[in-house]
């Protein structure tokens, strides 16, 4: 099998330039999951190797963000023959689980993500998790990018994990250098 990294350069989705992340910070390093979500066989292959670590944990549900956390809570979910629901964004802070999804007390929930920056969608996800009364059991992501190890209190996986440097707005070299900010996603205009 290839290396997670080895899959993320076949699909063209390391990008290099200057790049706004969701997280607000700069990094000259992007990590483009839909490049590799768009193959059915790639997602397959990263996703089971999330299961593969977390199969014996008994997972009720398997519980993502939107946008690529839907595609991969239900890849994962489909692996370990459980539920998979993804949690909306609701207001600035928060994410609910809506479309009819919920938790009961007491499920083992698995959170799964795609890029690890600064952890706050997974967080997000946690509390509307802990609203349910669900147990968060672990969280699997493809790729952990953060500086700093970050802590949710549960074990976190990661099928890949790569220091890239990030910066502050006002702290930014490339800002400095004058490269083109670039906001990835569904927008490729820098912000305003």
């Amino acid at each position: 099998m290839e290396s997670v990294e080895e899959i993320f350069q076949k699909a063209g989705a390391i990008l290099k330039g200057h790049f706004l992340l969701a997280s607000g910070v700069h990094s000259p390093t992007y990590w483009e999951k839909f490049q590799v979500l768009q193959f059915p066989s790639y997602t397959e292959q990263l996703c089971h190797i999330i299961t593969t670590h977390f199969q014996k944990q008994g997972i009720q549900v398997v519980a993502g963000p939107t946008t690529g956390g839907i595609i991969l809570a239900f890849e994962v979910a489909r692996q370990l023959g459980v539920r998979g629901i993804f949690a909306e964004k609701e207001g600035n802070t928060e994410r609910a689980f809506k479309r009819g999804f919920s938790i009961s007390p007491g499920e083992r929930v698995l959170i799964v993500d795609d890029i690890l920056t600064s952890g706050n969608s997974i967080g997000e996800v946690m509390a509307a998790v802990t609203k349910q009364g669900g147990i968060v059991v672990g969280i699997g992501v493809l790729v952990d990018r953060s500086e700093q190890e970050l802590e949710f209190g549960v074990p976190l996986f990661s099928c890949h994990r790569v220091l890239t440097p990030t910066y502050s707005p006002p702290d930014c070299p490339l800002c400095a250098a004058q490269i083109p900010l670039v906001k990835p996603g569904s927008s490729q205009s820098p912000p305003d």
